[in-house]
């Protein structure tokens, strides 16, 4: 057969017939060579057939030939991989399918939390202004408490005269009384609940007990001490206590049958003064005790009691607050017990340890209004006997 690499064949003989015949004929045959070797592949993989597998040879053919055969085990769903986002997930599934099931119920609630919002800010703005509206209403109430009288010119500094001709002048003191009272009780019952209808309660109080009403002013002190204004700030506190026991002193003075009764109620209110805690207040407790004790006739306790508070405040301190109390603790003292203490003189001159002389300025003028006071005291009355207002020291 023709060989189309044959050199008889030319380039253009490739094509005939019987060179593609040959071509043919040459891919398909077999040298001994070839045959030799694929005789020995033959014999080679019969030999691995016949020989037995054993060890890890046999054991990774049998896995090799059970791959395929069973069926995938896949982790079961009941076993929680992590429980908490399981959880998480399980809820946020159940509350989107409850939106889905409810959806006018839960367009009602977020409807609802809206409005609930709005009025919650709506109400803090309300009260806001509310609060503003009884600040400046409790300060025109207290201009006119502290207005001038009309004919009147009161001893004071040039700095509180022209204080004072900023406030509404009145043709009398029961005038003016009756205009601050107006004003107060207004803001009481406009504004009820807030702080400054609690202050406004204190000016009330104190409005009564100058015009005598001994009742109409315990009932106003009372409801102070029971505010929560009065249970979070310890100075208005003292200072309703303090009116409660004023009240009691002058119930005492204007209903004879329960004098007795008014008095007991007095130190009551005195002792619970005594106990709150502020600067100031136990010493101004302790004082108020002496005077009743004093007035239900027992001078000797109220001589003990003064001498305890005259110890407390002449104790050398710098700047310590008791320096009006001081003065008529002394002058208390003095008035049950002449020889209880040094003269005035004398102790004003500090010849007798530190008293009045070390921690008063004798020309300060509260102080030299307080000595004015008791010297008309005195020329009118003999002994102060009178109950004083809130706040002052008799």
């Amino acid at each position: 057969m023709p060989d189309d690499d044959d050199p008889k064949f030319s380039d253009d003989d490739k094509f005939r017939p019987e060179a593609i015949a040959a071509r043919i004929d040459k891919i398909g045959a077999e040298t001994d060579a070839e045959r030799i070797a694929h005789e020995e592949e033959l014999k080679l993989l019969q030999r691995k057939r016949e020989r037995k597998k054993t060890g890890l040879e046999a054991a990774a053919s049998k896995r090799l030939t059970n791959i395929g055969e069973g069926s995938v085990r896949r982790p079961s769903e009941s076993v929680d991989a992590i429980p908490e986002a399981d959880q998480l997930l399980e809820r946020a599934t159940q509350a989107t399918k409850w939106i889905r099931e409810h959806q006018s119920t839960f367009a009602g609630l977020v409807a609802v939390s809206v409005l609930g919002a709005a009025c919650a800010l709506g109400w803090v703005i309300w009260q806001d202004k509310r609060n503003a509206d009884a600040s400046v209403l409790l300060a025109q109430a207290i201009a006119d408490d502290l207005g001038n009288i009309a004919g009147v010119k009161d001893d004071e500094s040039d700095d509180e005269s022209a204080t004072k001709r900023l406030y509404p002048t009145f043709k009398s003191a029961a005038e003016r009384r009756e205009a601050a009272l107006a004003k107060y009780r207004r803001v009481e019952r406009l504004y009820s609940g807030t702080g400054a209808a609690t202050l406004a309660q204190l000016g009330e109080g104190s409005l009564l007990l100058d015009s005598g009403d001994g009742k109409g002013a315990l009932a106003a002190y009372g409801a102070v001490t029971t505010s929560r204004l009065a249970q979070a700030d310890t100075e208005v506190r003292g200072r309703a206590l303090e009116g409660m026991g004023f009240a009691n002193e002058l119930l005492a003075q204007t209903e004879a049958p329960n004098k007795d009764k008014d008095l007991d109620e007095a130190l009551v209110e005195f002792k619970a003064l005594e106990a709150v805690d502020a600067n100031g207040y136990k010493e101004l407790g302790m004082y108020h005790q002496a005077r009743v004790l004093s007035n239900k006739g027992d001078r000797t306790k109220a001589l003990d009691v003064l001498k305890r508070v005259e110890s407390r405040i002449s104790e050398p301190q710098a700047g310590h607050p008791y320096a009006y109390l001081q003065f008529v603790v002394e002058d208390r003292l003095r008035e049950i017990d002449p020889t209880a203490l040094p003269p005035r003189a004398q102790r004003m001159n500090g010849t007798n340890g530190v008293g009045l002389g070390s921690n008063v300025d004798m020309n300060d003028p509260k102080i030299q209004e307080i000595i004015r006071q008791m010297q008309r005291k005195e020329r009118t009355e003999g002994s102060p006997s009178s109950v004083p207002a809130p706040g002052s020291i008799p």
